[in-house]
């Protein structure tokens, strides 16, 4: 376990990063140079074949046959002629996809380096907390409502809602609101309900104004999109942190994903010091 500890460190060392980009770069630009070597001379090797059987079963669940391995075969040779006599024309020059994949390809890199690495405990308590507006749950409101509908009630609609509510203040807990007030096609009762959730059923404005009320009491009149209501807030719970345990793979992948950033930033910036750059306007 200690030594699989010391690993892991070792891992998220930057010098270690910036020697696996060296190496993967001067991997890379030997290959190239081994290439253009001796340019008419097309290999598929062993490691190569065993790479195009390994896709054929990963996407047919068999092996291909004498006859289907001989095509594959061909085919691999064919694409290497023609990618061949494209690059000898230049005809890669100018192509937006084609420069954007190959940009792609190098920052793979990066990404490949990046998920090498595994967090600590204490690295991903650390990541949970200093950035805990991702991954806090958010506040959740029990409530019900009262309806006023003010096309209905017209002139009259402030002192009715004003009658309904002391109605409700005196009656405290033991009211059926199922007879007062008017008809909604939503429910007059919400347990659970996140300040998006209340938002989606009667707008931003009505569920910024719910959540600063108090429990217990009745409140009101409350405008929404459909007119006027009446609420009593029965239980609110307040935004809070998740334990690690609850969040744990959410924040690895996120930690890795900000690995991976990091490190793709520090890879251009040390790719980017290579060249001289002339923006002419």
């Amino acid at each position: 376990m200690a030594s699989k500890s010391i690993f892991q460190k070792f891992l998220r060392e930057p010098l270690l990063h910036f020697l696996l980009i060296g190496a993967a770069l001067f991997l890379f630009y030997n290959m190239q140079n081994e290439g253009s070597i001796d340019n008419n001379r097309i290999i598929i090797d062993e490691a190569k074949i065993n790479h195009l059987v390994a896709l054929w079963k990963k996407k047919r669940q068999r092996p291909p046959t004498q006859t289907e391995l001989e095509g594959m075969i061909q085919q691999q040779v064919r694409e290497e002629v023609m990618v061949r006599e494209a690059l000898a024309m230049g005809l890669e020059k100018n192509d937006s996809i084609i420069r954007r994949r190959l940009a792609q390809k190098v920052e793979f890199i990066t990404s490949d380096l990046a998920a090498l690495a595994e967090p600590s405990k204490t690295e991903l308590s650390n990541y949970l907390s200093t950035h805990s507006e991702q991954f806090s749950l958010p506040a959740r409101i029990d409530f019900v409502q009262v309806f006023i509908n003010p096309e209905k009630r017209g002139i009259d609609t402030d002192d009715y809602a004003n009658s309904v509510l002391n109605k409700l203040t005196q009656a405290g807990e033991n009211n059926d609101i199922t007879t007062l007030g008017d008809s909604l096609m939503l429910d007059q009762q919400h347990a659970q309900m996140t300040e998006h959730d209340v938002s989606r059923l009667f707008g931003k404005e009505f569920a910024s104004k719910l959540f600063t009320l108090s429990v217990g009491s009745w409140h009101g009149p409350i405008q929404s999109g459909y007119g006027l209501h009446l609420v009593r807030i029965g239980n609110k719970a307040k935004a809070q942190l998740p334990e690690l345990n609850a969040v744990r793979e959410k924040v690895r992948v996120e930690w890795q994903a900000q690995q991976r950033r990091d490190m793709d930033k520090v890879f251009y910036e040390s790719l980017r010091q290579r060249y001289e750059i002339a923006i002419e306007r």
